[in-house]
């Protein structure tokens, strides 16, 4: 018999952490979106994969660089996940 245990926690975050939470959320979901939507257009044009990454946005997007970078790690493993069922 497998027993399973759940904890709960409840964070009380200062106003900084509170932006710095929405900050990293909304680079995020930028991120992913921007990365998702290159990578389709990529293989629209030419076919083939493209492999990005976050540091590549940086250049044009200097705000990406105010986050944890694996916060935008997670979202490209995500968005490649997400072009997965694509390109099959």
């Amino acid at each position: 018999m497998i027993v399973n245990k759940a904890y709960r926690y409840r964070i009380y975050p200062t106003t900084a952490q509170k932006m710095m939470f929405a900050k990293t959320f909304g680079c995020v979901r930028f991120i992913y979106n921007k990365m998702l939507s290159d990578r389709i257009d990529y293989y629209k044009e030419t076919g083939q994969k493209l492999n990005n990454t976050p540091a590549q946005y940086k250049e044009d997007f200097p705000w990406l660089k105010e986050v944890d970078s694996l916060a935008l790690a997670n979202a490209q493993t995500e968005s490649e996940q997400g072009i997965q069922p694509l390109l099959e």
